[in-house]
């Protein structure tokens, strides 16, 4: 059935809501609940009924049950990782033994290093920087909001800069659908002209170089250089209230005992080498093949293994306080998991609406040879902000732009980059996004509070993105 304009009313509710309220959680729900009512025809009580199955639905995904659980179990490491003094002996290691990292700058781009080192899968880097960047970067007074910047911009984008995993196969695989030769081929040459992801992952190294921010980036660096804070006071709340509360950490340290750094470093690089074993073992040789959903929960629960075997024998847990802990770092990340299941139960009722498609056909009448590339990446960054989806915006833009690319006479490496852009673009920039809920998870920063942040560098990498492609949809 083709539901037209109404396909478009959940997501743009959502995102509506998400922005006005600043709660999430709200606009998620609102969100799938006028798109049931929608599904069932006007029902009020059939689409509410729908709404809270679609959130039972969620775990018939084995990918989506995998995220979850790993998130959950990561909230876990976490905290087992915080407590057992391994982050602060970390710290201390990097800040004052070694004074390896001694600045904010060097904070920063330690976190930029290790997101596009972990370019296997956007999940993946968000888990994996958050979790290791972040008491460096607590340490030495980087707020929030730039940490969950870093670690959010070099996550999917790196992926589809360096399709070494399942997202070069997926990106191949597009390709060749639309009846393409050599799509591999093409695939490699639209790495260099998938300008947002570059612009993006790199001028985070001129942001941080330079320390020009702007807009509500600037303030959140002013409002840490000042105050200590490291996020904004919530509900009304004085800035010297929230300042007393944060006291007790302003040496830069997590509260509680001080150990090896190997008690933070051996669980998190145990993590990585499983989640690496793991992809090479079930693609049979190749990394690349290798099933990634499968490879992150191992990795988070080899993990906590080996973290609880450490921690018990050096005497700084019993087991049942280890197994406390645990629990109570999964509780912790509740509400993240809670927006991931709200996150994925919005984007079945936005495939099931065709939103994406009603999105990509109206637009299609107003593409031209020369504009194509340039309005391929407006389309699909609408979807991609509209639906929270990249590989989902993809696979709709990609059966769309690459024939017209074909028939025009236009460069397909240029339109496919175009498409994977725009794709990104919504993956970077929209709140209903599951890597923006969990780049926030790991960095410590509420979800508004990056989205307002982040979402005036993403529009502008967006703008510059749009008037490179103009360019060269003439020079070509």
């Amino acid at each position: 059935m083709d539901y037209g304009f109404l396909s478009i009313l959940p997501p743009f509710i959502a995102i509506v809501l998400a922005l006005v309220f600043k709660n999430v959680f709200i606009a998620l729900f609102t969100g799938c609940f006028i798109g049931y009512i929608i599904l069932s025809g006007g029902n009020i009580i059939t689409g509410l009924n729908s709404t809270l199955l679609s959130f039972i639905k969620v775990f018939e995904s084995n990918s989506n049950t995998i995220v979850i659980i790993a998130c959950g179990l990561i909230g876990g490491l976490t905290l087992v990782v915080e407590k057992s003094g391994g982050l602060n002996g970390f710290v201390d290691y990097m800040t004052n033994k070694r004074s390896i990292i001694k600045s904010k700058k060097g904070a920063n781009v330690f976190a930029w290093i290790v997101g596009v080192l972990t370019f296997t899968s956007g999940t993946l880097s968000c888990l994996v920087t958050g979790a290791i960047s972040r008491p460096i970067n607590d340490a030495l007074k980087v707020p929030h909001e730039k940490l969950s910047f870093i670690v959010h911009t070099t996550s999917t984008p790196v992926c589809v800069l360096l399709p070494l995993s399942g997202w070069g196969a997926f990106m191949i695989g597009l390709i060749q659908a639309q009846g393409v030769d050599d799509a591999a081929s093409v695939m490699v040459k639209s790495i260099p002209l998938n300008f947002y992801a570059l612009i993006a992952v790199f001028s985070i190294i001129f942001f941080i170089v330079t320390g020009k921010d702007f807009g509500p980036m600037k303030r959140a660096e002013e409002r840490a250089e000042k105050t200590g804070l490291l996020d904004e006071p919530k509900n009304g709340q004085a800035i010297d209230e929230a300042m007393a509360e944060a006291s007790a950490a302003s040496d830069g340290k997590i509260e509680g005992k001080t150990t090896s750094p190997l008690n933070m470093l051996v669980p998190i690089l145990t993590m990585i080498v499983t989640i690496l074993a793991v992809m090479f073992i079930t693609g049979e040789g190749s990394i690349i093949d290798g099933k990634g959903m499968d490879a992150i929960l191992w990795g988070v629960f080899v993990s906590l293994t080996v973290a609880g075997t450490m921690y018990i024998s050096q005497k700084i847990f019993k087991f049942q306080e280890y197994l406390n802990l645990v629990f109570q770092g999964v509780g912790g990340i509740l509400p993240v998991v809670s927006i991931l299941i709200f996150a994925f139960s919005i984007g079945g009722v936005v495939k099931q609406l065709g939103t994406g498609e009603y999105l990509a056909n109206n637009f299609a009448s107003l593409l031209s040879p020369a504009i194509l590339p340039a309005l391929v990446f407006i389309i699909g960054s609408l979807i991609s902000f509209a639906t929270g989806t990249s590989m989902g915006t993809m696979s709709i833009m990609m059966p769309l732009a690459v024939p017209m690319a074909l028939a025009m006479g236009v460069n397909v490496p240029l339109v496919a980059a175009a498409v994977f852009g725009g794709g990104i673009f919504g993956d970077h920039a929209s709140p209903i996004s599951d890597t923006t809920a969990m780049s926030c998870a790991t960095s410590g920063c509420d979800v508004m509070d990056h989205i307002k942040t982040q979402l005036p560098y993403a529009l502008t990498f967006g703008g510059i993105t749009i008037t490179i492609y103009l360019i060269m949809g003439f020079l070509f």
